[in-house]
């Protein structure tokens, strides 16, 4: 028996009435408040009884029997922790992120697109699974929580997902929890999940919310299972890196008075500086996400 809880993170937006006339056999859960991803699904947990937990972002599509195959070897394979997949692109293309490394100072010091294209395989990344035979399960540091399953008693042994997180970054918390406790984390690439990606935040994004967030939660990393001086250079390094960019951009700028690839000069302008502000202690609003309420 499969069963599937909806949890709807403060939205009010009909779902409710929708669910119950759609899909009448799936329990619906009304958060009052968005609290984030870790403590909604935390919160869909509790009332789940299966021995196996999927956790599915509401962005995805399962193709086939991608979740039969997932459930099957986490049954079968006694070490295992966290299982992720194949996650694909809207356009069927690999979405990169469906595996990581967990992040440390040197991965995140030297983390750029360009990199990350020209050395794919280095293990700065945790990426070298996407391009050996997807038949083939690997262990891997951290999977997606955008698909990611696991043993019911497996999440309660390790605490669940720790609710410090807002969104982004509670799952290489749990996998690296899992890492902890003397689980292997496993990518299984003939399981596949198309993840349209981002939709849950799209609005948001326009003013660089998800860069900010992505980076508050990766420090709150940092200081969980690092230590604080991590926390501290992970800070620093970020806005060396953001003061770097910011002096380039607007250098860019007024070199080809604002005649060359304008408005993406200008996106990415406001978007290193609204980071460069958050290193600096400008954006006290990251900070308080994913507090408990008082």
């Amino acid at each position: 028996m499969v069963e599937v809880i909806v949890i709807d993170n403060g939205s009010f937006d009909g779902s409710d009435a929708f669910v119950a006339r759609e899909f009448p056999t799936v329990r619906f859960i009304q958060s009052r408040e968005n609290g984030g991803f870790a403590r909604a699904n935390n919160r869909a947990f509790e009332e789940a009884t299966g021995r196996n937990v999927v956790f599915l972002n509401p962005d995805t599509e399962v193709v086939g029997a991608a979740l039969e195959r997932m459930s099957r070897f986490l049954d079968t394979v006694h070490d295992v922790g966290a299982v992720g997949c194949r996650l694909l692109n809207t356009d069927g293309t690999l979405q990169m992120s469906c595996i990581q490394s967990f992040p440390t100072l040197i991965n995140q010091a030297v983390d750029a697109e360009l990199l990350r294209k020209v050395a794919p395989r280095s293990p700065l990344w945790g990426m070298r699974a996407l391009f050996e035979d997807p038949r083939t399960p690997a262990r891997v540091e951290a999977v997606s929580g955008a698909c990611l399953m696991i043993r019911s008693a497996t999440f309660e042994l390790v605490g669940r997902f720790s609710e410090d997180y807002f969104m982004y970054a509670e799952d290489l918390d749990l996998c690296f929890k899992l890492h902890q406790a003397g689980f292997a984390n496993y990518y299984l690439g003939s399981a596949e999940v198309v993840h349209h990606g981002g939709q849950s935040s799209s609005a948001a994004s326009e003013g660089h919310f998800a860069n900010i967030v992505m980076r508050e939660s990766v420090a709150r990393f940092m200081r969980l299972r690092r230590g604080v001086l991590s926390c501290y250079l992970y800070r620093a390094t970020t806005g060396i890196a953001a003061a770097a960019r910011v002096s380039f951009l607007a250098i860019a700028l007024v070199a080809t008075l604002g005649q060359v690839h304008r408005p993406a000069l200008q996106r990415a302008l406001r978007k290193w500086t609204r980071i460069l502000n958050w290193t600096l202690g400008r954006e006290q609003w990251a900070t308080r996400l994913g507090q408990p309420a008082a």
